[in-house]
């Protein structure tokens, strides 16, 4: 089916499909999980992979003294922030390939191996398939193994992300939109024109890997738990050729692991590229309650919050707006991002903003730092130095957190490659304890003691995720009276 006949489908067409009991699955599925002798190395390519996850460890550098203290630690699985959605071609391949020749290296220094995920945007915006290719070869020429496949996996329900019959969708409202016909795909770095995974494969790979030789596991086998069928499916696959998994519910992803551990245990190698929910079901993390106040505000400190927004999608703007709603009073700030045409204009604009921000938080108050909703024009097509100017706004608004000496109560940063930077440039963080979720899908660091702010909840706030209300939602909870928000 060509992209311009693909429609909106109700969400209602999930309720067609077979119902499947999730404690079964779990008593299934655990000792498959249990026995995984690999570490899962996730390098995520900004800090909203963890979304699901809690009580794992995210690290912002990727030393070979890093990778042996993950492959060696007590937990299965551990994060690596690349940052690199928000790094040009080249650096995200200098990147890349520093970062196998280092993790192979670990895994021979401590004799551990490891299952490789390559965490992305849901949406399909990132560096494919620059990134796991360049992992696959440095990687295959480095330790002499060989890799049969690649995972693509990019269902992720906190965010309304699900891919039916083979077309990956965006939820909004009741109606799921093919991904292609979003804001998403007009990205100006990272865009794409079909909603199909097979052709996006094929447009992306331009013409590497072929819309017809992708395999696809189906909805149909995943409900049926036809997990033979789809072990067989995954031990054909050879060539690193691309394997797509459709899935519209959490219980999709454990008869799916269920099959991938039985591949596993033949000797099959994949990478992955994937959104965050197969890291939380391969990687055995269990669910807990969403944070409260009581688990993220420090007793103690009187200053005011501040939450930082940088993202750009239609999302965010609208979730910004709703922010203005919230029934505790907040001062609102803008950042003047066209002032990065002027000679010197972010630098002074920085300075003014945290002026402006120090002054509110100390006495109490909480801010709320915006960039400005429009777009800066540039009279240029150059995706690279698009890209370059976006984070150099980027960099003058984090350095609003990097710069301020009063310490705030709370920190949210809204946006990406906002919520990465302010992490590794503006707190200093070298490793994180994912706490878990303020909100379905909106995770929260605790820093460590090497930051400018340690042992400080840091809430990291997808730019497009949530609803219009999530936002101001999540600030309510950290200013709320009750402690326990219950």
């Amino acid at each position: 089916m060509m992209e311009e006949d693909l429609k909106p489908l109700d969400i209602s067409v999930f309720d067609y499909y077979r119902k499947l009991d999730e404690a079964t699955l779990d008593v299934m599925l655990d000792p498959y999980i249990r026995d995984i002798k690999q570490k899962i190395v996730i390098l995520d390519d900004d800090p909203t992979g963890v979304q699901t996850v809690n009580d794992v460890f995210v690290y912002t550098d990727w030393s070979v003294e890093t990778f042996k203290k993950g492959l060696t630690g007590a937990k299965k699985l551990f994060f690596i922030l690349t940052n690199s959605r928000g790094l040009t071609v080249p650096q995200t391949t200098a990147v890349h390939t520093e970062i196998a020749h280092n993790l192979a290296q670990a895994s021979k220094e401590t004799g551990v191996d490891f299952i490789l995920m390559s965490r992305s945007d849901s949406t399909l915006r990132g560096h494919f398939p620059l990134e796991t290719e360049t992992l696959r070869d440095v990687l295959e020429d480095d330790m002499g193994i060989q890799f049969n496949g690649e995972i693509i996996f990019p269902f992720f329900k906190e965010g309304g992300r699900f891919t039916l019959n083979n077309i990956h969708y965006v939820q909004e409202g009741d109606k799921l939109i093919p991904a292609a016909q979003t804001e998403f795909a007009k990205d100006k770095s990272f865009g794409y024109s079909s909603s199909d995974l097979t052709k996006y494969v094929e447009e992306k790979t331009k013409g590497k890997f072929l819309a017809k030789d992708v395999t696809c596991i189906s909805l149909q086998d995943l409900r049926d738990c036809e997990i033979d069928k789809i072990t067989n499916q995954l031990i054909s696959v050879h060539s690193f050729n691309k394997i797509i998994v459709n899935a519209i519910e959490c219980i999709d992803v454990k008869v799916f692991c269920i099959a991938l551990c039985k591949a596993l245990q033949l000797g099959r190698r994949f990478i992955f590229r994937s959104a965050g929910s197969v890291c939380k079901v391969i990687g055995g993390v269990k669910s807990r309650d969403l944070l409260t106040k009581k688990d993220l505000v420090l007793p103690g400190n009187t200053n005011g919050g501040i939450v930082i927004i940088g993202s750009h999608v239609k999302k965010t703007t609208q979730q910004f707006e709703e922010l203005k709603n919230c029934k505790y009073p907040l001062e609102f700030i803008e950042f003047h991002a066209a002032r990065v045409l002027e000679e010197g204009g972010l630098a002074k604009e920085t300075k003014e903003v945290i002026e402006k921000a120090e002054s509110f938080i100390t006495q109490g108050k909480s801010v709320v730092v915006y960039t400005s909703r429009e777009l800066v024009k540039l009279d240029t097509d150059d995706k690279d130095k698009i890209l370059e100017v976006s984070v150099a706004i980027s960099n003058a608004l984090v350095a609003v957190i990097g710069d301020m000496t009063v310490k705030p109560n709370f920190i949210i940063a809204k946006g990406g490659i906002t919520s990465s930077d302010v992490g590794t440039k503006a707190l200093r963080v070298k490793r994180a304890r994912v706490m878990g979720q303020i909100k379905p899908g909106i995770p929260v660091w605790m820093t460590g003691d090497e930051s400018k702010f340690p042992y400080m909840p840091y809430v990291i706030f997808p730019g497009n995720v949530g609803q219009v209300t999530t936002l101001r939602e999540a600030v309510e909870v950290l200013m709320s009276d009750d402690e326990t928000n219950e």
